[in-house]
């Protein structure tokens, strides 16, 4: 007992004191850090970090999506030869330490339309006016009537717009010159490029000039999104793009897509989708005879998905009948359009 330390008072005050300076000591150290890297994120991504929204607008078929998968660098929107192959907004969303760019690929302007999913198709575009800090507006060079109602719109925006003029390929220098004399009198406040999104021609100038007029922003996405769609939705988009691609007529613009279910392995995606058309008649013709068209729509849309995906893939498709779709608000909405 006489070896034992001495517990007294004085022992115990030393030990509190030695706990407080260290609580105090341990809390500077975490403020001070905390204080670090405040600092560090808001140099980052408020001072020095650009960030806005591109919006890509346009008639059907001048090269819209063409040009969006140009910019991110992956196919985010289905392309085809046929006019009104985009139905939604898509954003496309590009990264780099001090910038971020969210493009927008929207439907083509239809000017008279037939459907009340045409009148939904046009409310993206009217978004567009409203949240972009550049519009990009797509001009195919050799089409010689103006969307009058677009350009009144255009003219009287204070939103920074490039006049793209599209397919210069397909022109000559005169037909180029003419374009730009013609888009730089009709939209004055404007910056005109002509350009070929199909041949990449001008398309690292217009990227540059881009990040050039964007404002200083934090980013809207994470860094490491490239999009704000799901991938059920680049699945539907890729067997709508085969079905716009192997049927003719009126067929492409009559059905659209829906997964219905999606179970991701290792190595090996189970994907059910249907095919959604407006009449029995057109049922019949997506089937084919003997089932030999739907068998090779599958073919096309599995090797189209595998390359999207990088991986083996089990397509199950089905088509169903709902009767005048285009027109009925319920549907339009169960398919994802946004009124």
């Amino acid at each position: 007992p006489d070896e034992l330390p001495d517990c007294s008072t004085p022992h115990r005050e030393y030990t509190k004191k030695n706990k407080f300076f260290f609580v105090l000591f341990a809390s500077a150290k975490i403020y001070f850090v905390s204080l670090q890297v405040k600092y560090f994120l808001k140099k980052i991504f408020t001072m020095n970090h650009k960030a806005g929204y591109v919006n890509i607008i346009g008639k059907p078929n001048v090269g819209k999506s063409t040009l969006m998968n140009e910019f991110v660098g992956e196919k985010i929107s289905i392309v085809t030869s046929k006019a009104q192959t985009t139905r939604h907004r898509i954003l496309g969303i590009v990264n780099g330490n001090d910038f971020q760019i969210v493009f927008s690929d929207t439907p083509g302007i239809i000017k008279n339309p037939a459907y009340k999913m045409h009148e939904v198709m046009n409310q993206f575009v009217n978004v567009a006016f409203i949240d972009a800090d550049l519009i990009l507006y797509v001009v195919d060079i050799t089409d010689k009537k103006i969307d009058e109602k677009t350009v009144e719109r255009l003219q009287k925006t204070d939103i920074t717009i490039f006049v793209l003029l599209n397919k210069i390929d397909l022109s000559d220098q005169d037909g180029v010159v003419n374009a730009v004399n013609f888009w730089q009198n009709t939209l004055p406040k404007s910056t005109i490029f002509p350009i070929s999104a199909l041949h990449r021609a001008n398309i690292t100038h217009i990227f540059n000039s881009i990040l050039e007029m964007l404002p200083e922003c934090p980013p809207y996405f994470p860094k490491d999104e490239l999009t704000d769609r799901s991938m059920r939705f680049f699945i539907s988009e890729i067997i709508r793009e085969k079905i716009l691609l192997l049927y003719k007529q009126e067929i492409p613009y009559s059905v659209e897509v829906v997964v219905e279910a999606y179970e991701e392995s290792k190595k090996l995606i189970n994907i059910r989708a249907s095919i959604y058309v407006a009449r029995d008649s057109q049922k019949a013709i997506i089937i084919g005879k003997g089932g030999s068209a739907i068998k090779k729509l599958g073919i096309m849309s599995r090797s189209g998905i595998e390359e999207f995906t990088g991986k083996k893939i089990f397509l199950d498709l089905n088509v169903k009948v709902s009767k005048d779709w285009r027109d009925n608000e319920e549907e339009l909405r169960n398919f994802s359009y946004d009124f």
